[in-house]
């Protein structure tokens, strides 16, 4: 198993049964294809779908069914189809327990920055503002660096903000880190991955618990 395919097995064990959960675009989307098929969630995509299958190959596809990120996707019994005033209307009511998003940066506070790079394309913001605003709670899935090399857990974030101190816990390639009232806190560790590599690859002050490190 590969570092990213590692870390969205992880995500997806921070899902529990009886959930409402929204995946959004890019890796959170993957965390599907990780999930017992019994399981009793709710999975919601944002462009107007509750109840998400495993993700299909194209010549097993039902090609009116995606994900927002593109994707095809399976109903399982009891999916619903909508429109996005529906499908916002569920996110703006607080019926998200929990949204995984993807991230360019995150503060050590919580902020988190996921929609745009000043210099680079960008197709708008999103329903990544709203999900981050009004679900219960959120986590993030990315790289720990960006492919110069460079933190995406910092002390602030440089980048455009999506919102302010919602980031409750990130799942990384190298490590699972909770944002706490102190900043980051490392939770868990990736199978190879040592404690430096983890600080040495982040932008801020990494707290270290006390007990022994887990790893995944």
């Amino acid at each position: 198993m590969d570092a990213r395919t590692r870390m969205v097995a992880r995500a997806a064990r921070e899902i529990t049964p009886g959930m409402v959960v929204n995946l959004g675009i890019g890796l959170p989307t993957k965390v599907v294809d990780f999930l017992p098929e019994d399981m009793p969630v709710c999975l919601h995509t944002e462009n107007g779908m509750t109840g998400i299958g495993p993700t299909l190959p194209d010549e097993e596809a039902d090609r009116n069914l995606i994900d927002a990120g593109g994707a095809y996707v399976s109903p399982i019994p009891g999916s619903a189809y909508f429109d996005s005033t529906v499908s916002f209307a569920l996110v703006r009511s607080g019926r998200l327990d929990l949204t995984l998003l993807g991230a360019f940066e995150v503060a050590e506070n919580g902020d988190l920055a996921n929609w745009k790079i000043p210099g680079k394309f960008s197709p708008g913001a999103g329903g990544a503002i709203e999900l981050a605003q009004k679900a219960r709670r959120v986590a993030v899935m990315t790289t720990h660096t960006d492919r110069k090399g460079n933190p995406k857990l910092l002390s602030r974030c440089t980048l455009p903000l999506t919102a302010r101190g919602r980031v409750a816990r990130i799942f990384t390639d190298l490590a699972v880190v909770d944002v706490t009232l102190e900043g980051f806190v490392l939770r868990e560790l990736a199978d190879g991955v040592s404690v430096k590599e983890v600080s040495e690859a982040t932008g801020a002050k990494l707290i270290l618990p006390d007990t022994d490190i887990p790893r995944f």
